[in-house]
């Protein structure tokens, strides 16, 4: 069993536009970093969303990566965006589709603009031959989803997708327990960065342990060589905490949702209903301030 992605280096897909920089990067085994476009669209408003995707870009090359920011764009799905194309996705906000990976061939053949979640930039990235993708946190097993089977397509994508996803966690609103039991089930490599517990996101602590912890940039690369070389053909989650400056302001965050958990429990709303209200409250009960620990 072998790998579906083409050789570094080989031709783009047909029907990918792979940006000339990206496309050269991997042309010359450069490293390159993926970067989904659903946080741009629909995780916080203009400009503050341009400003942050240009920040990711811009830490990406300084520390010697090429960005590839991914989406569809009129019907096209793009690996790596120019600035005009970014500021497109910023400017446009929802009007651009939140896109996985069932919804891909339903925007592209409709001629659509898809801003990728998770499980879709996995896709794109892997079909380009792109093996790291950073983002801030991931989806996982909804509360109450032993009932509702309301389960992110995020986790089966890093079981069938070898990418190595970085992101800080998996956010409490979600059952964390039960979304790591899932990954294991899906066979994917779940390693935490510099600590024995799974991060929360907005919190270092969840209260759920690892099976694996590195300390080293060095001890990642070994596990995702590993991943490759043996064809395991499924991804890898590295979870990184929050920085330890800000992580005053992630516990305050933290009281708010468990506030806002305790809240819905107490008016019995379950389902799809329970993540809107949950970051709803959050934001209110912050003041705003859950926004500015998601760009953190």
């Amino acid at each position: 069993m072998s790998s579906t992605a083409p050789p570094r280096g080989s031709p783009s897909p047909v029907g990918l536009a792979v940006s000339p920089e990206v496309e050269a990067a991997l042309a010359c085994g450069g490293a390159v970093v993926a970067l989904e476009s659903t946080i741009i669209c629909h995780g916080m408003p203009y400009p503050k969303n341009l400003q942050t995707a240009m920040e990711v870009e811009a830490i990406v090359r300084e520390n010697g990566a090429v960005p590839a920011t991914i989406a569809i764009l009129d019907g096209v799905p793009h690996v790596g965006l120019n600035s005009e194309q970014l500021e497109r996705l910023a400017i446009s906000g929802r009007q651009f589709q939140k896109t996985a990976r069932r919804d891909i061939a339903q925007v592209v053949a409709s001629g659509g603009n898809g801003a990728t979640t998770v499980s879709a930039t996995m896709f794109f990235a892997h079909k380009v031959g792109i093996p790291i993708f950073v983002t801030g946190g991931i989806g996982g097993v909804h509360r109450h989803g032993e009932k509702t089977m309301d389960i992110s397509s995020d986790l089966t994508e890093l079981g069938r997708t070898p990418v190595a996803v970085v992101s800080a966690g998996v956010k409490s609103i979600l059952d964390i327990a039960r979304t790591l039991e899932y990954l294991e089930t899906q066979g994917v490599t779940v390693v935490a960065y510099r600590t024995n517990e799974f991060p929360a996101f907005f919190t270092e602590i969840s209260g759920c342990k690892v099976q694996c912890r590195v300390d080293s940039s060095e001890e990642c690369a070994k596990i995702i060589y590993a991943n490759k070389n043996m064809h395991l053909a499924s991804g890898i989650l590295i979870a990184v905490p929050i920085p330890k400056q800000h992580a005053a302001s992630g516990n305050v965050i933290e009281s708010a949702i468990q506030q806002a958990l305790k809240e819905a429990d107490d008016k019995k709303i379950i389902g799809n209903a329970i993540t809107p209200f949950i970051l709803d409250r959050v934001k209110v009960l912050t003041g705003g301030s859950s926004l500015e620990a998601s760009i953190l």
